[in-house]
């Protein structure tokens, strides 16, 4: 019996405290785990100052064998659940895009949350000014169209590395991208918590006088997680 993925689950309340964190703090949540790698190697945003969390969508491309006819790179997006992030695996190409402004117009009908492509994307200055959130490893102005199709959806994939499965907490922002597995997302978004309130009571600290090495020992910076939260 083949078992079904784990699938990131975010109520209101999830949702509301994942949108007051970062990749930053999140990252450091995962290393304290000891979990897999979590950083989506080589990805950049292209709409500066957003920010895209939710369920991975996963989508890989493949190289077209030319049989003279036309196709498009791929027609997926209706089956993306309001509020997923579409994860798109071209290799890492820069030679086409998979990503352009007709799916972002569409992408934004649909709730989609955001994209993040192992490859390349294009029409950059639309996406930036529907404020869409966009992430990639590369920009070029060249079509996917009769370059790349569709190979499959809702498969496992592996960017430069690090797994991202169907489900899993994806999160992207200034800093990069990063894949948190399902069943980790609680207590990653608890540690990441406890890191951005450690390292605030430190800024505090430092700006009333305090050495940085002495509020740091003070704080608990090398494991805040298991500081007591004294927040609540």
């Amino acid at each position: 019996m083949t078992t079904a993925p784990a699938h990131a689950v975010l109520d209101g309340a999830l949702r509301a405290r994942l949108a007051r964190l970062d990749t930053a703090a999140l990252s450091d949540a995962v290393d304290s785990l000891r979990a897999a790698p979590c950083v989506l190697p080589g990805i950049a945003a292209r709409t500066p100052g957003t920010v895209a969390f939710g369920p991975a969508f996963t989508v890989r491309y493949r190289p077209l064998e030319d049989d003279g006819a036309f196709h498009n790179a791929a027609d997926y997006l209706d089956d993306v659940p309001p509020g997923s992030v579409v994860v798109a695996d071209n290799g890492g190409t820069g030679a086409c895009t998979t990503w352009g402004s007709l799916l972002t117009s569409v992408a934004l009908h649909r709730k989609v949350a955001g994209t993040v492509v192992h490859g390349a994307v294009r029409d950059v200055r639309e996406t930036r000014e529907a404020g869409y959130p966009l992430f990639s490893t590369a920009v070029t102005m060249v079509s996917g169209k009769n370059r790349v199709v569709l190979d499959r959806t809702g498969s496992e994939l592996d960017i430069a590395g690090t797994v991202v499965r169907p489900g899993d907490l994806v999160f992207a922002d200034d800093n990069g991208a990063l894949r948190i597995p399902a069943g980790l997302v609680d207590e990653v978004v608890r540690r990441a918590e406890a890191v951005e309130r450690t390292e605030q009571r430190i800024r505090e600290a430092a700006r009333d006088g305090l050495r940085l090495d002495e509020a740091r020992a003070r704080f608990g910076y090398a494991h805040p997680w298991e500081a007591q939260d004294d927040a609540h």
